[in-house]
């Protein structure tokens, strides 16, 4: 199954505060491990969200919201996607993350949605489609 670990931000986050050379060490020895055992498939940080925009669609309509966003809690700052047997296999692995934030921190754990999930909603020709571009996107991240 696959997992993406959240990293919600906190104040010091967008303010733009860098993470301490100690976790970004702490965080590459995990990720290196995990990689080591083939659960890490890919994570990352993103900036804060001053540098970013929202794009709201209601209807027919389209509107471009510009950063910063004010309700920090929901943001998210940085992302691990694992394929691990089990949620709770994917929660051991986030109680070996180091804080990622100074103080208190938020992640959350979702499960991604598997083929079967949509049932007959997924035809036997979208589900070739989402197959080939799995495909595709596999063999790019291993070139």
């Amino acid at each position: 199954m696959r997992f993406m670990a959240i990293v919600k931000a906190s104040k010091d986050y967008e303010a733009g505060v860098p993470p301490k050379p100690e976790l970004m060490a702490a965080m590459g020895k995990l990720a290196q491990e995990e990689q080591k055992l083939g659960i890490f498939e890919m994570g990352g940080g993103l900036l804060p969200s001053a540098q970013g925009h929202k794009v709201r669609m209601t209807g027919g309509r389209i509107s471009v919201i510009d950063g910063p966003f004010t309700e920090t809690k929901e943001l998210v700052a940085g992302y691990w996607i694992w394929q691990v047997r089990s949620m709770e296999e994917a929660v051991e692995w986030l109680k070996r993350c180091p804080n990622p934030m100074p103080g208190e921190s938020e992640l959350e754990i979702r499960p991604f949605f598997e083929p079967e999930d949509f049932g007959e909603n997924l035809t036997p020709e979208l589900r070739q489609r989402e197959e080939r571009l799995r495909e595709q996107i596999s063999g790019k991240r291993s070139a």
